[in-house]
């Protein structure tokens, strides 16, 4: 793939962990329908590999995303009608259609601009480096939010804090969105990859099937309510219970040590 042209998504492992770097340095990692692809094909291997438990999603250079590259959506010569990335059944980058079910951690820094908002907020913990500026600017480009600002935002800061973010698409700093709850953790620029890795790392120490199912209940919160959260425990008990690694972490308690999970 032509990385000036269409950018790249690219993959690694280290151990439990599956890395997913976006890189288009030389257009401040503006997004093409490609790069969507692109994350959904990581998300997807991701899911499908036992071997892999957690996800990093990081972006390449000083920035994390000006944005869509907008002629490559909206312009004459678009080629959106490729991006199947919100396809059903398919985990997106916004979370859209359908969440990744493994943990996603992500890193920031720099310019974290409009859907690059959006993508951390369909993450489950964001590290954010201090240099980080944040702003959902479509309303100054005559545009909507068009991927999931206008929920997300009242999820984690509430409506008036949603509002004065949105219908103002003003600037705000890292502090701000730790504030927001956009952001778990802000950390010094050059240091949140690495910090997103040790979080990856501990999370990668737990059961997988455990963690899953907890992000799995979770999302049944946000889509249909606390009551619809709460029948799902004793699903969530059936599921976890019948695996070797609750064995494993009940014998590891009683003979106090510390547990080597399979995944299983």
């Amino acid at each position: 793939m032509n990385q000036n042209s269409n950018g790249i998504v690219r993959t690694e492992r280290e151990g439990r962990t599956l890395i997913i770097e976006v890189d288009r340095q030389d257009k401040m990692n503006g997004f093409t329908p490609q790069m969507f692809e692109g994350i959904t094909t990581a998300f997807e291997l991701l899911e499908k590999d036992p071997e892999l438990w957690v996800g990093v999603l990081c972006f390449a250079g000083q920035h994390s995303t000006a944005g869509l590259d907008l002629p490559r959506f909206f312009g004459p010569n678009s080629d959106s009608g490729q991006d199947s990335t919100l396809s059903e059944n398919r985990p997106d980058a916004f979370a859209l259609k359908r969440r990744c079910s493994k943990p996603i951690v992500a890193a920031v820094q720099g310019i974290t601009y409009t859907i690059g908002i959006e993508i951390l907020l369909a993450a489950d913990i964001v590290i954010a480096a201090d240099d980080c500026r944040f702003c959902q600017l479509e309303p100054k480009r005559g545009l909507a939010v068009f991927g999931g600002a206008h929920v997300r935002y009242i999820q984690r800061a509430g409506w008036g804090n949603a509002m004065y973010h949105l219908l103002r698409a003003d600037e705000f700093d890292a502090s701000r969105a730790k504030e927001l709850g956009f952001v778990q953790e802000v950390v010094s620029a050059g240091s949140q990859l690495e910090r997103a890795k040790e979080i990856a790392y501990e999370i990668g120490r737990c059961a997988p099937v455990a963690l899953q199912e907890i992000k799995r209940a979770s999302q049944v919160y946000l889509e249909f309510g606390e009551a619809a959260a709460f029948a799902e425990i004793d699903n969530m008990r059936k599921v976890t219970l019948s695996t070797e690694d609750a064995k494993e972490g009940m014998q590891s308690f009683i003979e106090k040590r510390d547990p080597e999970f399979k995944g299983s």
